[in-house]
């Protein structure tokens, strides 16, 4: 007996209806081979995992654009990659990482024994009689607690102390234009982060390092310090600091180096401030000290951003890192328009990501960088 037709259309369409709900989702593009040629054979990750997550930084929309990426992983590159126009001989410019430096610079001379931590800082503009500023300490101003009248951002962008003493007013003698500002708060009661504070750093430098007030001899006793004592041993060759006219070093902000000597930078410090051979750069406990939480910023140290939760003074800003999706000891160096060297000791790893990324696309591209970070396990 024939069947009834809709009946016979029924019975057909059954396979295609079942195959449309059970539909397998669509997987993650093919990695190209630019992603996978990123990761080295022993990277101490699935290589496939961790040249997708390296991939997704240069490649996903709304994080910024990526220019260069150095991941190191005990001690050995375990992915290197480069965005269009920019390779492993590229300079790039360190922003506010420079700070970091410049906090290594002043635990060397206070290791040498030309500066004090505690004593009034050398400043003699401050030694006046009755000069309040004159109880602003080397730790104070390490920790960006001096109290001085320095406002990193201002609204329109001219009214900022750091562009004011980068660009304008003060910008053939930055130091002498910083340590003129008054008194805003005591000395070591708040926490005000200030790229004017760094460049005093970098004066003081100078002048423990020379008596002269020429601006060459200065250039040369900084630099031919800071390539002896930190840059030559660890092979950052490509290191490139500037200075002002007077001869003081932009040690806040412009210093210009490849990404694989950013690594060198980060390795160093997981290393407790140990060159590759195990010679003894700098004492343990300074890098120990530049990783601890200032009393009035738990995600700060010594010219260091730390991965500590914010405490109860919280910050304005928001956290500068990720405190929830990695190790409290992991520290970072950080420069504007998300330049970033993230050290993670418990890791054993060194992250470098520099590039240009906007301060909305800045947060996810960090979780991102966590998604690459997270690949490895503590120990």
């Amino acid at each position: 007996m024939l069947r009834p037709f809709p009946l016979i259309v029924a019975v057909a369409v059954l396979p295609s209806l079942a195959s449309c709900g059970n539909a397998p989702t669509p997987g993650p593009p093919p990695l190209s081979d630019e992603a996978l040629a990123a990761v080295t054979a022993d990277a101490g990750a699935p290589k496939d995992q961790l040249a997708r997550e390296i991939d997704d930084l240069f490649t996903i929309e709304g994080l910024g654009e990526t220019r260069a990426v150095v991941l190191m992983a005990d001690g050995k590159i375990a992915a290197e990659r480069y965005g269009e126009g920019y390779n492993a001989d590229t300079r790039f410019v360190s922003w506010s990482m420079a700070k970091t430096i410049t906090a290594v610079l002043i635990g060397m001379l206070v290791a040498d024994g030309k500066l004090t931590l505690d004593d009034p800082a050398p400043e003699p503009m401050w030694q006046r009689p009755g000069d309040p500023r004159a109880e602003i300490t080397l730790r104070h101003l390490l920790q960006m607690r001096a109290g001085l009248r320095h406002t990193e951002a201002g609204d329109p962008p001219y009214e900022s102390s750091e562009v004011r003493m980068l660009f304008l007013d003060g910008r053939d003698d930055m130091a002498r234009w910083a340590t003129e500002q008054p008194l805003e708060s005591e000395p070591g009661e708040r926490f005000e982060y200030s790229s004017n504070t760094t460049v005093i750093l970098a004066d003081i430098a100078a002048r423990a390092l020379t008596g002269s007030s020429d601006p060459d001899a200065r250039r040369r006793a900084v630099g031919g310090y800071l390539a002896e004592r930190l840059f030559d041993p660890l092979g950052m060759s490509s290191m490139v600091p500037e200075y002002d006219a007077s001869g003081t070093l932009i040690g806040g902000s412009l210093m210009h180096a490849t990404a694989r000597d950013w690594a060198k930078f980060g390795e160093f410090m997981r290393r407790k401030g140990r060159a590759p051979g195990g010679e003894q750069l700098v004492p343990s406990r300074w890098i120990e000290a530049m990783t601890k939480p200032s009393p009035t910023a738990q995600q700060y140290g010594f010219q260091t951003w730390l991965n500590r939760p914010l405490g109860k003074e919280g910050s304005e800003w928001g956290h500068p890192l990720f405190p929830d999706r990695a190790p409290h000891s992991l520290f970072s160096l950080i420069g504007h328009m998300g330049q970033y060297v993230l050290v993670s000791p418990e890791q054993r790893l060194t992250l470098v990501r520099l590039g240009h990324s906007t301060s909305e696309q800045r947060p996810p591209m960090l979780q991102q960088a966590a998604d690459v970070l997270a690949l490895y396990p503590a120990r």
